[in-house]
């Protein structure tokens, strides 16, 4: 089989530079979305045929799997198709796509594609309101004999509610020929591949319709509001599948997910959480309102509470995190870790059972077992031009205040008295402070504010 994905419209409805096929949809190109289920079929041969915005859409899409056809100029779906006729397979069946349809289920295009094992097949679908789409026409014997664009539509023509979706399959061999006799006298003066319907009709050959699922598998983006539109269809979608899983949702029109989100069971998400890339949350997970969680995975039993933000980074099983926390790219925390409110931690280890409850910095450090990190610690890990290491033992207790100035290490079992400056190591099992001496000066007065004249 081969399939054609025509993805060289402009948009101009889209008012943006971004090319049409590029914008995102539940955090991936539109084309892509098409692209993947393309894949799932099993093509032996995967044409784009791409023209506006040409150089950005294949730099951003590019792979061995992919050939490449440039329509220039854009001259209709029919002109479309033909220019990717030299990268075919001249046997089996051609389904064309659509780049800027994104949400077409892999199991429709297997229906269709099967339907037109000898012959022609179209998708359709009824619409209380078929405007500005292609309108099947059938015979008296209900088959179709063909399709007409809403332009060149008479008005008993515009009353039919069975739509063109763009989506067909058709025999390779005939393929060439069909599109050799288009013509562009037409309302829009293009080359309607729709045409090929007439043409394969009066060539005897069987042309048959299939319906998707969901009419919101053929949906098409020409605009932002339609963008929007099935942005919240694809994430009520995708809301739906996590529930049949078993996953809870708080509220399943108050999610986005941008990637892959794989749950175990018994997880809980709350309102208003986004999911970006690959996240992986383990079994009885539970993720508070508002977090944001991008290429992570957490720990079975683990809580996320509210406004957590986890980035590039792995929580162990029975962790609390948050609220207000921050894991940045590298964090790796072990098992039963706390991690509290406004706690940032970057390309760091810590160790089972350590704790960080309150206004601390962690970068690039590694932190044993049982750690207590004080409130207001950071540790000082970069002079300017670079980076270096802390390394807190285990059983170290880290006092409030404290400023660890890497490259410096924290001895097993060392205590850091409160308002500590470290600049050289604290040995094992002892406690180190760093502090002017406090000092108090009797009958001092604080300045009083000069009265102003006029």
């Amino acid at each position: 089989m081969n399939i054609v994905i025509l993805a060289a419209g402009q948009g101009k409805r889209m008012y943006s530079n971004l090319p049409k096929v590029l914008h995102p949809l539940a955090g991936k190109a539109l084309v892509l979305h098409v692209i993947d289920t393309a894949r799932a079929l099993s093509p032996r041969r995967l044409c784009i045929v791409y023209g506006h915005g040409g150089e950005a859409v294949r730099s951003a899409l590019d792979a061995p799997d992919l050939s490449w056809a440039l329509q220039e100029p854009q001259l209709g779906t029919g002109h479309a198709v033909r220019q990717a006729l030299p990268f075919l397979d001249g046997q089996g069946t051609t389904l064309v796509l659509y780049g800027d349809v994104p949400l077409i289920q892999a199991e429709t295009l297997r229906r269709l594609v099967h339907a037109a094992a000898d012959g022609l097949a179209v998708l359709t679908v009824e619409l209380t309101d078929p405007q500005g789409y292609g309108r099947i026409v059938r015979d008296p014997a209900g088959n179709v004999a063909r399709i007409v664009e809403q332009k060149d539509a008479s008005a008993e023509e515009r009353a039919i509610h069975e739509i063109n979706t763009g989506i067909m399959a058709m025999p390779a061999e005939r393929l060439g020929e069909w599109l050799s006799r288009l013509s562009s006298d037409n309302a829009q003066h293009e080359y309607y591949l729709t045409d090929i319907v007439g043409i394969a009709v009066a060539a005897g050959l069987p042309v048959r319709t299939t319906r998707p699922d969901h009419a919101w598998e053929v949906l098409g983006v020409n605009s932002k509001t339609q963008l929007a539109e099935l942005e919240r269809i694809a994430q009520r979608t995708l809301a739906e599948k996590l529930m049949e899983q078993g996953v809870r949702l708080a509220d399943p029109a108050r999610i986005d997910v941008r990637g892959e989100l794989r749950c175990a069971r018994d997880v809980f998400i709350d309102i208003n959480c986004v999911f970006e890339g690959q996240v992986t949350l383990d079994e009885a997970v539970e993720v508070g309102p508002n977090c944001v969680l991008k290429n992570a995975r957490i720990g079975a039993g683990t809580r996320l509470a509210a406004f957590t933000h986890i980035e590039d980074a792995v929580v162990g099983a029975d962790g609390r995190i948050g609220p207000f926390a921050r894991l940045r790219p590298g964090a790796e925390l072990a098992e039963d870790v706390h991690v509290g409110n406004f706690v940032e931690i970057k390309k760091s280890t810590v160790a089972a059972h350590s704790k960080a409850n309150h206004l601390a910095y962690i970068g690039d450090a590694t932190i044993g077992r049982r750690v207590n990190i004080g409130a207001g610690t950071i540790t000082c890990n970069y002079d300017g031009a670079n980076k270096h290491r802390t390394v807190i033992e285990d059983d170290a207790f880290i006092g409030s205040d404290t400023q660890l100035v890497a490259p410096v290490t924290v001895g097993r079992g060392a205590t850091l008295g409160a308002g500590t400056t470290l600049t050289r190591d604290a040995p094992p099992d002892s406690l180190t402070v760093s502090r002017v001496r406090q000092a108090s000066v009797a009958g001092w007065k604080r300045p009083v504010k000069k009265s102003q004249t006029t």
